[in-house]
């Protein structure tokens, strides 16, 4: 597979692809490595949640006895007592799983192991799953809802280009219609979320890959060595396609590693 290389006067050439560019795309494993390997925060209830009500107890079923259960058609729970009246108590259930307020039966742990193992042919192919659907103008289309070019790969020297031609340059290689995908857009939900921890939601943005020996900070896209790549970044949710770059350095290891 061929695709087009850039320098810094935007002059095109073409160059061959590895083969990982012009893999079968598995969407079926690709998605199930992308869920094995989403980060989950830990997450776990507080040792004494739900056990802060003063409850007094397994209730005893004993004749004259004080605060007892005897004769008042109630089952053993922890109870609470909100008020009483000589030896008759108004009970509330508490501290127990079926009472309201009370602690949960099995809450989750934080020190509950999160990995999940994958195999390494799946990991492999959906690796390159990821590597064509960058590739795939197909994939592209049916993501963006557009058709353009979608994969560049770039002259190591565009790394040292100032800011405001690096951006210019990319504008005319993808066309305006795809810059506007390209650049991250960082906007505020509407609806419910927003009180809910998620009040902003941002696209993918542009994929730049280098070498492990190369480094970029560009602000508005996403810079990856070579090594840190996983199907997230190659597969956002899932799903194959996603506007790339990668440098001559970047095309040779990826080639090198992922046999």
């Amino acid at each position: 597979m061929k695709t087009q290389i850039l320098d810094k006067s935007g002059k095109t050439e073409s160059v061959e692809l590895p083969s990982n560019f012009s893999s079968q795309i598995r969407e079926d494993i690709l998605s199930k490595v992308f869920e094995a390997q989403k980060l989950k925060p830990e997450m776990g209830t507080g040792f004494y949640a739900g056990m802060k009500y003063s409850a007094s107890g397994i209730i005893r079923h004993k004749r004259h006895s004080w605060k007892s259960g005897y004769g008042k058609g109630i089952a053993r729970t922890p109870r609470k007592i909100m008020s009483r009246h000589g030896t008759s108590f108004n009970w509330v259930g508490a501290t127990v799983a079926n009472a309201r307020g009370g602690r949960q039966a099995h809450p989750p742990k934080t020190e509950e192991n999160q990995f999940k193992k994958i195999n390494k042919k799946e990991l492999l192919i959906a690796m390159n799953s990821g590597f064509s659907g960058t590739a795939d103008k197909k994939s592209i289309e049916k993501k963006y809802s557009f058709s353009g070019n979608s994969i560049f790969v770039v002259k190591d020297s565009l790394l040292s280009m100032k800011s405001g031609e690096f951006f210019d340059l990319m504008e005319k290689a993808f066309g305006e219609e795809a810059y506007e995908k390209i650049l991250k857009h960082k906007t505020q939900r509407a609806g419910k979320g927003k009180a809910r921890g998620r009040r902003y939601k941002s696209n993918a943005g542009l994929l730049f890959v280098v070498a492990d020996d190369e480094d970029m900070q560009r602000k508005g896209i996403e810079v990856v060595n070579v090594s840190s790549l996983r199907v997230h970044d190659l597969a956002p949710n899932g799903v194959p396609g996603r506007f790339a770059c990668y440098t001559e350095k970047a095309i040779k290891q990826i080639g090198e590693k992922f046999k």
